[in-house]
């Protein structure tokens, strides 16, 4: 895995595999770009793809920065000035999409089009967005994550999948020896970052995108619930919304081969006229 260069002088992991337009990959809490492999290896004959560590996950050091929203932008911008990226895909997954729409407003000459996966503009609830967590559960998942770091992480990786979809995707051994690849993060790593996605309400900038986007979500994701990324969808000007049926929180694992094929389509469709 190759290294670039922060504006701090801080040196961040990366993968890169295949050429063509560049499409840029943002994964989760407490996960690396290795949850990308499905997409690394697929897309590679068609696409320049990139996948960083966010600063603290993966083979990622911690660095001078905490591991919060503002400071994972600040790297992922760093990243495309250092690569030279223009008329890119940014696609975030969760945590991931979050940094991605905080990014547009920097990134905006640079993009061609964007791609939310599983995120939310807000991840507990409130009482004029229903759509998120009760904030007692996002307390709870801080509380285990201080106990058992390791544990809580088994919890959540087994959480995002709906009963059966792992055996149905014909790749449950295959998905489950890629989690099994993702490095722990530090728990104050996990916990700065989780403190980050609750906290962050990020409603307002969604009618500030100017690229077109494609908002993906799973019809039963009990993380970022497929209403979140309805809203998101509406209030983004060229936003589209795509469910997967019977999916949790990871279709681009468990559904990869309609995944990859609908990221492909997607910028055919948008690239040409940003690039």
């Amino acid at each position: 895995m190759p290294w670039y260069e922060d504006s701090r002088g801080e040196r961040l992991r990366y993968r890169e595999q295949g050429q063509g337009p560049a499409l840029v990959l943002i994964h989760g809490w407490c996960m690396s770009s290795a949850v990308w492999s499905l997409q690394l290896d697929r897309l590679s004959a068609r696409f320049r793809v990139i996948a960083p560590d966010l600063r603290g996950h993966g083979d990622s050091p911690v660095g001078s920065g905490e591991c919060r929203l503002e400071t994972f932008c600040s790297d992922i911008i760093d990243l495309f000035r250092y690569l030279d990226l223009n008329g890119a895909i940014l696609a975030g997954w969760s945590q991931g999409a979050q940094v991605a729409v905080r990014a547009v407003p920097l990134l905006q000459e640079r993009l061609s089009g964007l791609v939310l996966i599983c995120g939310t503009p807000l991840f507990t609830s409130a009482a004029d967005f229903p759509h998120g967590l009760a904030p007692a559960e996002a307390q709870g998942m801080a509380l285990k994550v201080r106990r058992n770091l390791k544990r809580a992480l088994e919890g959540f990786v087994a959480r995002m999948f709906v009963p059966g979809e792992l055996a149905a995707s014909g790749r449950e051994e295959e998905i489950r020896a890629l989690l099994d690849a993702v490095p722990v993060p530090e728990t104050a790593v996990a916990l700065q970052s989780l403190a980050s996605l609750a906290e962050a309400d990020l409603r307002k900038q969604l009618a500030a995108i100017d690229r077109p986007t494609l908002v993906i979500s799973g019809e039963h994701d009990p993380i970022c619930p497929s209403a979140a990324s309805a809203f998101m969808a509406k209030r983004i000007p060229a936003g589209r919304h795509v469910t997967y049926a019977g999916c949790g929180h990871a279709p681009f694992l468990t559904r990869c081969d309609g995944f990859n094929a609908g990221l492909a389509d997607f910028s055919r469709e948008v690239r040409g006229a940003y690039v």
